[in-house]
């Protein structure tokens, strides 16, 4: 029997209800193409149009370590490099693949062999001409090791080679049937980048990489701002685009700002247009201010969680995952650190995610008394004169992973977990430690738990953040949690290698089945865009499909 699906809604949302509206839709900020009534009620602005020119200012809680999505790969490079980086293909707001810098592609029996047949209009911001040769040296500039690629490269993991069978058509050959591969090429992760700007090296192309977007990168000014220019020769807006040519506005000023408050008050102000990140504690605030317009997306994947190392003790025993998961009051302290802004994600996917099963999202309920039982199963029957539990005389100790730049919220709610633990008798210990520590702590296995998540537009989310060949040391490593289940393998292999939906819905349900019983994580809450703009300074900003990245080609400013 199959599990009980949900499958997303694509109709947009502004001010996001619980479990509601998917990830896949536009989502205009529809509103700031609006007035407002005395009262404060929205009201339509007749006439409103884009105006040309002006600078919008952009602001965001974390930066990147670099600006090509390439490297690395994490959320805060995918959010700028929207703004300047195109892809193959674009998702339309049901999830389905449109062209978009490639104008067609045949996928060849087997699944293993994909032909896309490109745009010959379109160059690249340096000059370059996007051609066949561009795509074959994107895709082996994302896989090259020395690229160190955990995202991009993670997701080619099937990967076998390219080949230029002319100008304008390009031929992508696969080891193996991999149908999530055009959602995952629409991705800013997998966007396109300058074949001539790419051989700087990494250094230069972090700082600024060359694309065929909106936008151009004109220079990164470290801890401060990444500025943006307008492309002036664009023309190859993606299918969900609401204009065409250039950008309405000249530049983009995209500022980090951390501190929550400071964030928040900045765009109270108007001394910022928009601002991402919105702070949970000022949601309510944001709403009921008249000067603002709230609008949340949930996004798809692996939710926010605690990834149990089972490659060593004591997670490597499956009654203690069970007895920890259980040890944790997750819907409570959710309520009470995140001011009931975010739901408890119970299973492995976030519930806007395809093939997403509620079957699971009640199986880990806050239960000491079972955390009990099965730590006395265990053998942790004895406790030390600080309550914590010991076995032939270790005390149960766990060490959690955390960036120092974590914020208040999530740093409060690990307190939370790490409290309800010591009442049955865990120890928990929180080290918070800078990016590059905690990394090489990271890569090399070194850890208990480890806090995460994973944003990504298809259920074989579940072969990135839990497949045998991702649980690799100083690798790409995504399989935080170190499962290696050769069923689960068999699992993600036959999903991918169909494009029946009602297969797939079974296979990965099964696989959701299957993790939830492994206790391989402490899932916490979906990861959400959550954006606040300035009704009188700035209009027509949008969240993209794929991702729910924010999206600024179609945004314009009004005059101060």
């Amino acid at each position: 029997m199959k599990p009980p699906s949900r499958r997303p809604d694509p109709s947009p949302k502004l001010i996001r209800p619980r479990r509601a509206a998917a990830p896949l839709a536009v989502l205009a900020l529809t509103v700031l193409a609006t007035g407002c009534t005395a009262s404060g009620a929205p009201t339509a602005a007749l006439g409103a149009r884009p105006a040309p020119g002006g600078t919008l200012t952009y602001a965001t809680d974390r930066e990147p370590t670099c600006l090509d999505p390439h490297v690395a790969g994490d959320m805060p490079q995918a959010y700028v490099a929207q703004q300047y980086l195109e892809s193959l293909v674009a998702l339309d707001a049901h999830g389905k693949a449109r062209p978009w810098l490639a104008t067609s592609w045949d996928i060849a029996k087997g699944g293993r062999t994909y032909t896309f047949h490109l745009r010959r209009d379109v160059r690249f911001t340096d000059g370059t001409r996007f051609d066949a040769a561009a795509v074959k040296a994107n895709f082996e500039h994302m896989v090259d090791p020395d690229t160190q690629s955990g995202t991009a490269g993670g997701y080619l993991a099937p990967y076998e080679k390219t080949e230029v069978v002319d100008a304008y058509t390009v031929r992508v050959h696969l080891d193996r049937p991999y149908s999530p591969f055009l959602n995952m090429l629409a991705q800013a992760f997998l966007g396109m980048e300058s074949p001539k700007a790419l051989k700087r090296g990494k250094e230069a192309n972090c700082a600024t990489p060359v694309g065929t977007g909106p936008f151009i990168v004109k220079e990164w000014n470290r801890q401060s701002d990444v500025v943006l220019v307008r492309n002036p020769k664009y023309n190859s807006p993606p299918p969900y685009a609401r204009h065409t040519g250039p950008a309405h506005v000249a530049k983009v000023v995209w500022r980090f700002i951390p501190e929550p408050a400071t964030r928040f008050a900045a765009v109270q102000s108007g001394q910022v247009d928009v601002i991402d990140a919105l702070p949970p504690e000022d949601q309510a605030s944001a709403e009921g201010d008249n000067r603002l317009e709230v609008v949340s997306r949930d996004r798809p994947g692996n939710p926010t969680n605690l990834a149990l190392n089972t490659a060593r003790g004591p997670f490597d025993d499956l009654r203690v995952r069970k007895a920890f998961l259980y040890s944790a009051d997750i819907a409570n302290g959710l309520k009470s650190v995140f001011f009931g802004q975010y739901q408890r994600a119970g299973g492995p996917l976030s519930y806007v995610t395809p093939h997403y099963s509620d079957a699971y999202e009640s199986a880990w309920p806050y239960d000491p008394k079972k955390a009990d039982t099965l730590l006395e199963k265990a053998g942790w029957s004895h406790r030390d004169g600080d309550g914590y539990r010991t076995k032939g005389g270790k005390r149960l100790s766990a060490d959690v992973l955390l960036k120092s730049d974590i914020s208040p919220n999530q740093l409060a709610l690990m307190e939370q977990i790490q409290a309800t633990a010591k009442d049955v008798g865990f120890q928990l210990k929180l080290l918070r430690l800078d990016a590059a520590t905690v990394n090489t702590r990271y890569l090399a296995g070194k850890y208990d738990l480890r806090d995460g998540y994973w944003n990504t537009n298809t259920p074989d989310v579940l072969h990135t953040v839990f497949g045998s060949e991702y649980a690799v040391k100083n690798g790409i490593h995504s399989n935080a949690a170190y499962v290696k289940d050769p069923a689960l393998d068999a699992l993600f292999r036959k999903a991918q290698a169909t494009t029946d939906a009602d297969k797939q819905q079974e296979l990965y349900g099964d696989a959701q089945k299957l993790l939830s019983a492994g206790a391989y994580q402490l899932t916490l809450y979906p990861q959400t865009t959550r954006l606040a703009a300035h009704r009188a300074s700035a209009r027509g900003a949008s969240l993209e499909p794929a991702l729910s990245l924010p999206y600024l080609y179609d945004a314009w400013v009004n005059a101060r």
